[in-house]
């Protein structure tokens, strides 16, 4: 069984943003982290190769810095870790995204694709069906239990008031949601093994890629933070006092009504 699992790496969430004047995201201001959702994809990926036997191979893409990201799903468990790496990739949006990990999974012989339901940095969740179309793989979207068996992938997923059964033959292409499985965290050993495990680096010309090619059919302009909301006003007293008060307000502020 051959698992290869999609990865990103994200800015921690948690983590205090700041723009620089062009508006984009100061990359000094904020910790980088694995995106949440594909730790879940990860777990989940090697769960399947204690099973089932096989490898888990990583791929992201990325500059250097991601090469962390990779180096903690080593250290998890995962055998092998590819990292897409060329200046000339900039501004990737989704379509770029999946046409990069396609020409990588295309090479690797997948029997099953993993990845997280959505990077909670852009939350577009736009990659993961690009990339199934691209593979021409079917598809299982936002699981929350997932077995394999028989040439065969059986999913649950979770819908209001009740939830989904799903089966499709691999190989699939499956997300995952917050909740499939619990993360393992690895010791420090592990992660000081892991660090010194090879990772593959890809070019545009390795995978038979142009720059034309990448270039992302969404640009963004600049990002900027919403308004500060300006505090209430608390009306206080009987009802005909705060009717009028109401209206006086509304009249005297708001203007024209």
């Amino acid at each position: 069984m051959n698992v290869v699992v999609c990865m990103k790496q994200t800015f921690d969430t948690e983590a205090r943003v700041a723009l620089t004047g062009e508006g984009r995201i100061d990359d000094g201001s904020v910790l980088f982290i694995v995106n949440p959702y594909d730790e879940y994809a990860v777990e989940e990926a090697i769960r399947i190769k204690e099973k089932e036997g096989g490898e888990v191979t990583l791929v992201t893409v990325g500059g250097d810095r991601a090469r962390k990201a990779l180096q903690q799903g080593l250290a998890m468990g995962a055998d092998h870790a590819v990292l897409v790496s060329d200046s000339r990739i900039k501004d990737a949006d989704g379509h770029v995204y999946a046409l990069i990990l396609s020409r990588v999974i295309q090479g690797l012989e997948a029997d099953l694709v993993l990845c997280g339901r959505e990077s909670v940095d852009e939350a577009a969740s736009q990659v993961q069906s690009r990339l199934a179309e691209m593979l021409d793989f079917p598809q299982l979207n936002v699981v929350s239990a997932l077995k394999i068996a028989d040439g065969k992938a059986e999913a649950k997923r979770d819908i209001e008031g009740g939830y989904e059964l799903l089966e499709t033959a691999l190989p699939a292409l499956v997300s995952v949601q917050k909740g499939i499985n619990e993360v393992r965290y690895p010791s420090m050993r592990l992660v000081m093994k892991a660090s010194r495990k090879p990772v593959k680096t890809l070019t545009l010309e390795d995978l038979g890629l142009s720059p034309e090619e990448v270039r992302p059919f969404v640009h963004v302009e600049a990002y900027r933070f919403p308004e500060i909301r300006q505090a209430g006003t608390r009306l206080s007293g009987e009802a005909p006092e705060v009717v009028a008060g109401i209206v006086r307000y509304l009249r005297e502020e708001v203007k024209g009504v």
